[in-house]
């Protein structure tokens, strides 16, 4: 139990710590260019797991 309040603790802080990074305009280009590396990275995996999907579904290719 107590280890599962210190985490709750670890994610409301990191949201307050997000909230007031987002206010300043430095902080804000930061989260910006955060968010758009996570974005291209799970694109990067989304396609790939399509891509993966179709190889293996398809009986064209054998």
């Amino acid at each position: 139990m107590k280890n599962v309040l210190w985490f709750l603790i670890g994610v409301i802080g990191g949201f307050v710590a997000a909230h007031f990074m987002n206010k300043d305009p430095r902080g804000h280009d930061i989260l910006a260019e955060v968010d758009a590396r996570i974005n291209e990275f799970t694109a990067i995996i989304g396609d790939s797991y399509r891509d993966e999907k179709a190889r293996l579904t398809d009986p064209a290719d054998d």
